[in-house]
């Protein structure tokens, strides 16, 4: 036995295909749930939002980690997508001003945990701009990885 203990986390020697490639399944789970979705339930378009919002931060995580970033550095972003896509932006990640006002709306308002708790809270994203977001993260990252 060793006297050292070493926390080894899930992913921490993912690279940043991997990353995107797991990101790309969330995006398609993401689109596959949005068609569950029924009108005037807004609890039914959470796991769809669950799993964009966490496609995202994939997406941004894989941009991160391509740029030379340790996974540790990351992992300690917690789910701040404002932190994430201020530091993708600073290594070359060109996100336009709309994608990084939302990104920062959703640090402020806490969208990933009142999407997981509170569904059918006022404060979160219209769907056409969380889809509007993802799609334009995963093209931009997949297209600098």
């Amino acid at each position: 036995m060793n006297d050292q203990t070493h926390t080894c986390y899930p992913g921490e020697t993912a690279t940043a295909v991997e990353v995107v490639a797991v990101a790309d399944e969330y995006r398609l789970s993401a689109s596959l749930l949005l068609r569950n979705g029924r009108p005037r339930e807004p609890r039914s378009r959470a796991p769809f939002r669950m799993v964009a919002i966490h496609a995202v931060e994939l997406y941004l995580n894989a941009f991160l980690l391509h740029s030379g970033h340790a996974a540790g550095q990351v992992r300690g972003l917690q789910h701040n997508l404002a932190a994430r896509a201020d530091l993708a932006c600073e290594f070359g990640l060109l996100l336009r001003k709309r994608t990084r006002e939302h990104l920062h709306a959703m640090a402020r308002s806490r969208e990933f945990l009142i999407t997981r708790y509170v569904p059918s809270g006022t404060s979160l994203s219209e769907i056409n701009r969380l889809q509007a977001t993802l799609a334009e993260v995963a093209q931009k990252v997949s297209a600098a990885i």
